[in-house]
């Protein structure tokens, strides 16, 4: 197993790690709308937090050695299953024809007060 790690992304609140790579596939720890230099919680809407989260994903990719095109699946929690369509706007720019598996629930709460949060599965190499 492989401990990721990077700068470019928020440094882990609690007791976890970023993300391992076991198996050529990269279990990326869940991200949100974490300013990954002041650590601060950044945007109002679901598009401004929705764009943060998928860059410090991207960020988390990067430090892996690979990108949105290797992603198989994700898992996307929504403070406000309401969000739903314009979570969606946000989130498909990242990803072009090839598309991951994915789920998306609602939930009662997110860490930080936060609306979104996306984990990732990817592979690698």
């Amino acid at each position: 197993m492989k401990t990721i790690h990077t700068d470019q992304a928020p440094a882990a609140i609690g007791p976890y790690v970023q993300g391992n790579i076991v198996g050529g596939l990269l279990f990326a720890s869940g991200q949100i709308a974490l300013d990954p230099a002041s650590g601060a919680l950044v945007g109002d809407t679901i598009q401004e937090q929705t764009e943060r989260v998928m860059k410090n994903v991207a960020a988390l990719l990067e430090a892996a050695g690979t990108d949105f095109d290797h992603v198989v699946k994700t898992t996307c929690f929504l403070a406000d299953i309401n969000d739903f369509a314009a979570f969606n706007e946000v989130y498909a720019t990242f990803f072009g024809e090839q598309r991951p598996a994915r789920s998306a629930v609602g939930v009662a709460g997110l860490p930080k007060g936060a609306l979104v949060e996306v984990e990732v599965i990817a592979e690698v190499g």
